[in-house]
């Protein structure tokens, strides 16, 4: 009896002892962190050349702890004066899309390879360097497949953005470089701590939670130094040419016929409230000897911006140069002071200004909703867009750059979460400049691609579509068993193309089809990244809220399952949306012939376990008419969960004792509110969550009232006010430096103490150097670790249903 006691205890103790180190789970689920990933890939310009990227194994914890200057919603290694923990890349092989000869690049530094491209005129391939050191320039010769460092001085990539452009006439590159030695920054003192002041002068600044901001003067003064960088031109031979002075520059970029420079640089005074994004922003247009030519925009700080999603900044905003001219500028100006919810014919205005600005700028045309952007195709064709936030809408127009009073003719008119109306994605090819502008024929004809999505599922597709006739033309289109997407055309004519296939048991790949002979070839082969998931069943499944709403999700089944084992123990995973429209709520998001992609991020490990997951299904908050979404979000939410439950029950599939529900994010918000308002889950998992919306006043996800506009539908939200109704055991995940809006790591540790306190059974892992999502490979192993326990103790052993 004694041994029996201390075997028991010993089992007891084991979860309790877990608690210290990381931890791995098994062998099945371990692997997949560590299974191949698929290589990234960059196309050459004149679509003969496929650079194939290979990427490393995830990254440790080690490198995840590396120094980290966290200011103005940014994340800085102020070692090499660059956005910290970017992933990259440790191999580069050149394969032809005409012949069957392959390029390794050989002999490459050690660091990540970053930021691989193309030279406009083929002849090279550039990349950044990444080391302990810092970022340095490199490319490759195709002709005498020789490596080169461009230059051994460091590039600067603080603010982000790119890291370098080529010139027009691919004879070298514009840069950013660093000014000072790393081991320059700016030192705390005593002497320069003083308070911290703060004024509101009656004017309305309802800002959303932010990060990382600045908060003394003293982490102005790190930002400014590490930030701040030389403009320069850089030869392939790697000599530097200075242009302008040093500044905080955000972006740059040359005109399409390389005379000038848009530079848009960041300026005092800096803000405490808002990220850099919002600072003061200064945009001018340089020669090319960094002589500043004029002005465009001196923006102030976006402190005071209206509350909306679609609000904006007053002033001359979206700066950039027309693709299809020389040196052509291109921008919008709010004409209702930079808020949609006052009542305008027009709220946007559109200008162009052409080279040497000498003239006043022309107005291009008035924008009735908020202007969202121009695709350009030539002087006679081009797509201009605006969207509205209430109703989710979305429009597009083509027009006539060079006779912007001709008629435009309406091409896409929809809601943004409408993907049945989707027409797809314009084709695009090079133009004289060099610049990618849409593939027009006779001035009316386009070629659209897409996913096309429908009630049977995505269907790629690629169409012709005339502006003129308004007739459309499908060229091609995805067929079963397989789910295959275009992902660029290989000649002018479009009838050779490259695509991604796939099927539910073969893992992706690249193929070169001939649409002309209905041919098509492999050009890759990459290993299944997880073999030890073949035999995983894969079924689309329909069913319909209470409120009739159509609703779907995707059942998968552990390999070698056969319904003679009964009922299964099932993991839900799930991410509440809003709509404006019950219809495209219930649209379908899913092919049934995509590749059963297991990997290591969502529910899919957890048929190792012997779990079926139920991947996505449907969780709409609809609003309509005058009704928002959130007025219903609990009722709806629920009703949602249980027809997820039902449908599974009801098919045999599910015991209904035994069903978790798991989301990461805002899935997380809806895990803990579920657990809160039914008993339809034994347990949940929320990871990186917020629960107490309090604490984001003035707006979360799609929620635009603030917290004093809508107090009852904030606390009727927030899971942490109804932390005495979860009576089921919650596990929470958050990374410790998660720097996400809305998210902060209290968010995790507040609700924990709530259940805590009210005597819930919770548990809460912090992991160390994490943001929003978790990237060190000891994190995922231990993450699947947790999660595979929790699951193991609190769902899968419960007592089952009776049959």
């Amino acid at each position: 009896m004694y041994r029996i006691f201390l075997l028991s205890l010993l089992l007891l103790s084991q979860w309790v002892l877990a608690n210290t180190g990381y931890q791995t789970p098994n062998k099945m689920m371990a692997d997949l962190v560590d299974a191949p990933q698929r290589p990234g890939f960059s196309i050459s310009p004149n679509k003969q050349w496929v650079a194939v990227l290979n990427r490393p194994g995830l990254a440790s914890i080690e490198e995840l702890a590396q120094p980290e200057a966290k200011l103005a919603g940014l994340r800085i290694n102020p070692n090499i004066f660059s956005t910290s923990r970017a992933t990259g890349y440790n191999g580069i092989e050149l394969r032809s899309l005409i012949n069957d000869t392959t390029i390794t690049i050989k002999n490459l530094p050690k660091g990540k390879i970053l930021d691989v491209q193309f030279a406009p005129n083929n002849a090279h391939i550039a990349f950044i360097v990444e080391t302990n050191n810092g970022l340095t320039l490199w490319r490759f010769d195709l002709k005498s497949q020789k490596l080169h460092q461009v230059s051994k001085n460091t590039i600067n990539a603080a603010l982000g953005g790119a890291k370098y452009r080529w010139k027009e006439d691919s004879s070298g590159f514009y840069t950013r470089l660093t000014v000072a030695p790393a081991s320059d920054i700016p030192k705390q003192t005593t002497s320069n701590i003083e308070p911290i002041i703060q004024t509101s002068d009656g004017k309305k600044a309802a800002v959303r939670t932010y990060s990382n901001l600045l908060t003394s003067p003293h982490d102005e003064a790190v930002f400014s130094f590490l930030t701040t960088s030389q403009l320069a031109e850089i030869s392939l031979k790697g000599k530097i040419k200075k242009l302008g002075q040093p500044g905080i520059i955000n972006q740059y970029r040359p005109s399409p016929d390389g005379q000038y420079l848009l530079v848009s640089q960041y300026k005092k005074p800096f803000s405490y409230l808002v990220p850099a994004s919002r600072f003061p922003l200064l945009s001018q247009i340089w020669d090319k000897a960094g002589k500043n030519v004029i002005t465009v925009a001196d923006l102030p700080s976006g402190e005071s911006m209206p509350k909306g999603f679609d609000s904006v900044r007053e002033g001359r905003r979206s700066i950039e140069w027309r693709d299809d001219h020389p040196a052509t500028l291109a921008w919008a100006q709010a004409l209702d002071g930079g808020d949609m919810s006052q009542q305008h014919d027009f709220h946007d205005s559109v200008y162009t200004w052409a080279a040497p600005f000498k003239n006043e700028p022309n107005l291009l045309m008035k924008i009735e909703r908020r202007f969202s952007g121009i695709q350009w195709g030539n002087g006679q064709f081009a797509i201009i867009s605006d969207w509205r936030f209430s109703d989710r809408q979305v429009r597009s127009w083509k027009f006539t750059p060079d006779n912007p009073s001709e008629k435009t003719v309406l091409f896409e008119q929809r809601s943004y979460n409408d993907n049945y109306k989707d027409p797809g994605n314009f084709v695009y090819e090079r133009n004289q400049y060099n610049q990618n502008v849409i593939k027009v024929v006779d001035n009316s004809k386009v070629l659209l691609t897409g996913i096309g999505a429908s009630p049977q599922g995505n269907i790629p597709f690629m169409d012709s579509f005339d502006f003129a006739t308004g007739e459309i033309q499908r060229l091609w289109q995805s067929a079963a068993p397989y789910y295959e997407r275009i992902l660029v055309t290989l000649n002018n004519e479009a009838t050779k193309v490259l695509t991604l296939r796939e099927s539910t048991n073969e893992q992706p790949n690249f193929f070169i089809r001939d649409l002309a002979n209905n041919s098509v070839n492999q050009f890759t082969f990459f290993p299944h990244p997880a073999p030890q998931f073949n035999g995983v069943k894969k079924e689309q499944i329909s069913y319909t809220r209470k409120d009739g709403v159509e609703l779907t999700g995707t059942l998968y089944l552990p390999p070698n399952y056969d319904a003679s084992q009964g009922r299964l123990p099932v993991l839900m995973w799930a991410y509440p949306q809003e709509f404006k429209d019950k219809k495209v709520a219930s649209q379908v998001t899913d092919s049934p012939y995509e590749f059963v992609n297991v990997s290591y991020w969502g529910p899919m490990p957890h048929l190792a376990q012997g779990f079926a997951v139920f991947d996505d299904p449907k969780m709409p908050i609809i609003g309509t008419g005058n009704e928002l979404p959130n007025d219903s979000f609990r009722e709806q939410l629920v009703d949602s969960a249980a027809a997820a439950v039902k449908v599974l029950v009801d098919k045999g599939i599910a015991d209904p004792d035994r069903i978790a529900i798991a989301g990461h994010s805002y899935g997380a918000f809806m895990v803990a509110n579920l657990l809160a308002h039914s008993d339809l889950f034994k347990a949940g998992i929320a990871r990186s969550g917020a629960y107490n919306r309090t604490l984001t006043p003035f707006g979360f996800q799609g929620e635009e009232r603030s917290f004093w506009e809508g107090q009852q539908v904030y606390g009727d939200m927030s899971p942490f006010f109804h932390a005495e109704k979860i009576d089921e055991p919650m596990l929470m995940i958050h990374g410790k430096e998660d720097p996400n809006s809305g998210t902060f790591p209290m968010q995790s540790e507040r609700m924990f103490a709530a259940m805590k306190g009210l005597g819930g059974n919770a548990r809460l892992v912090m992991l160390p150097h994490e943001q929003h999502g978790y990237r060190a490979r000891e994190s995922l192993l231990h993450v699947l670790w947790e999660q595979e326990q929790w699951l193991e103790k609190y769902v899968k052993n419960a007592k089952p249903a009776a049959k």
